[in-house]
């Protein structure tokens, strides 16, 4: 039985049933994300973008790096954004190495071509993986690195995960080497409500691709109309959590783990949750993972930021 597979058994046989949202993104789950980013409420794509466009170089001199160094970005996706700050580093000919990850081969192959015809110059390595496998390298370098961690995917974590994947973060890097964190941040509620709870269903349907791929890989047999998507947010603890909803009492087998799964009427399947922070929360989590925090980038509005921590 695989992960996929372990994951899925787990989390549908739980009391209270949940889905974990890193299997989101297969390949059409990250096609269906590029279309969520392109939203006009999706806020977080564009503030971003701005941090990137109009302060990469005062992101690279924050860094204080002498010699040519690496830049390791997880989960990488299109390279959107990053498009902005490696495009400043190679106009001013400073010497350094791309090397983006990501679990989609797809969107790695053409965020590839895309770079190699913008930019021809750019030294770039692509890698298609887990993280922890491909940062051993990065430990064993002597090539200074900047980690780029983007779009706020560390708000998918929970407060005790966050602190744990920071650490493993720290743990992979070397003294010197550099994080670039993306966070959203706390403010008005409506704004959240908007991004995430889409009046185009798009988020609904980036949701429901999830029971789609159990299907595809584990022949499952959910029927896509029988399931619906509901997310919340509380403005005090930043949570914004996603939910399939199970819209009437329903069984559904899963061939690959030879499971029934009963689902009652209004049933809940938790995917995703997606903390914002405040500044000081920021601080405090780098803090926490044994990381100094040198700077945050915002955007003009202040509803994101770009934090840079070092080890």
């Amino acid at each position: 039985m695989n992960n996929f597979a372990k994951d899925v058994l787990k989390g549908l046989t739980s009391d209270k049933k949940y889905l974990s949202s890193k299997y989101f993104y297969d390949d059409n789950g990250s096609r269906i994300f590029q279309e969520i980013m392109k939203m006009p409420e999706y806020y977080l794509t564009d503030a971003e973008f701005e941090i990137l466009s109009l302060q990469s170089k005062q992101i690279f001199e924050s860094l204080k790096f002498t010699t040519p160094f690496n830049i390791i970005e997880l989960g990488a996706g299109d390279g959107f954004k990053t498009f902005k700050l490696l495009q400043y580093l190679v106009t001013n000919n400073i010497e350094f190495n791309y090397i983006p990850i990501d679990i989609s081969e797809e969107a790695i192959t053409i965020l590839e071509q895309r770079l190699k015809e913008k930019l021809p110059s750019i030294k770039i390595e692509p890698k298609v993986g887990d993280y922890f496998e491909i940062l051993k390298e990065n430990k064993e370098s002597n090539v200074p690195s900047l980690l780029l961690f983007l779009g706020g995917n560390i708000g998918n974590y929970t407060k005790e995960k966050a602190q744990e994947l920071l650490s493993l973060f720290n743990t992979s890097m070397k003294s010197g080497d550099k994080l670039l964190i993306g966070f959203d941040i706390k403010k008005n509620p409506i704004t959240i409500h908007n991004a995430y709870y889409d009046k185009h269903g798009i988020t609904k349907r980036f949701n429901l691709n999830l029971l789609l791929r159990i299907n595809r890989e584990l022949g499952a047999d959910f029927k896509i109309d029988d399931y619906d998507f509901y997310c919340h947010y509380d403005p005090i603890s930043g949570d914004v959590k996603s939910y399939i909803v199970s819209l009437r009492k329903q069984s559904v087998h899963i061939k690959a783990i030879n499971k029934l799964i009963e689902f009652d009427y209004n049933e809940l399947i938790w995917t995703e949750l997606s903390k914002k922070y405040s500044l000081d929360e920021i601080s405090n989590l780098a803090v926490g993972t044994s990381f100094k925090l040198v700077s945050n980038f915002l955007d003009c509005k202040h509803l994101f930021t770009d934090s840079l921590w070092k080890k």
